[in-house]
């Protein structure tokens, strides 16, 4: 079988999250400038997916870029990431409202393990352990809510408010409960769609106060 070459358009998503990830764990600092020509070296790439990747994140709010002069990483801005908390967490809500009625017991499953972890590595420090299981726990149901304009909006801005969370998560603080969490699951267990809601509003309020925190 001969070897496919890989194509521009998987390039430039592998360039997009490698920088977009290295930007949310802090790796790249907000006000640090990038620069198309490095990250091509870097990633072993050309300019072109680089650049495109560069494109995409400026439009996510990542990046900012004058043209001629320079792309940097934005700052955490309060307001943007109070903003962008309020449309992810409305999309959570209408996730677990529609997906309820359809998850499956291994879908419950799949939660609960996901919540295991996600304690353990509070209970450790382990930042980025926590966010990969707090991802898994709220994506099973954004996954079976089956709505992609939803999942596409919570894979936009959720980076932001990493940004924000990992960074407190990092100070041995956490705006997320297990606790939280297991109430979500023990109503998605017993299909009551309206605690399930409930509970995915409370959890996306605590961001409110670590926002708050950040002015």
């Amino acid at each position: 079988m001969p070897i496919r070459s890989v194509s521009r358009t998987l390039l430039r998503d592998q360039a997009y999250l490698m920088i977009r990830d290295a930007i949310v764990a802090g790796e790249i600092e907000p006000g640090a400038v990038v620069r198309h020509a490095d990250f091509a070296e870097r990633l072993g790439l050309s300019r072109a997916p680089v650049r495109e990747a560069f494109s995409r994140l400026v439009d996510e709010g990542l990046l900012e870029s004058k043209p001629q002069s320079y792309t940097r990483v934005t700052p955490v801005v309060a307001a943007e990431v109070r903003d962008a908390a309020a449309v992810v967490g409305a999309m959570h809500e209408l996730a677990a409202r529609v997906a309820v009625p359809r998850l499956s017991g291994a879908d419950v499953t799949v939660m609960r393990s996901a919540n295991a972890r996600f304690a353990q590595a509070v209970r450790t420090g382990d930042v980025d352990g926590a966010l990969r299981a707090d991802d898994e726990l709220h994506g099973v149901l954004v996954r079976v809510s089956r709505n992609r304009a939803a999942a596409a909006t919570v894979a936009r801005y959720t980076p932001l408010i990493r940004r924000l969370e990992r960074r407190r998560f990092g100070e041995g603080g956490t705006c997320r409960s297990a606790g939280l969490h297991e109430r979500l699951i023990e109503a998605c267990a017993e299909g009551d769609v309206d605690e399930a809601v409930r509970v995915t509003a409370e959890i996306w309020r605590g961001l409110e106060g670590l926002v708050d925190s950040a002015d």
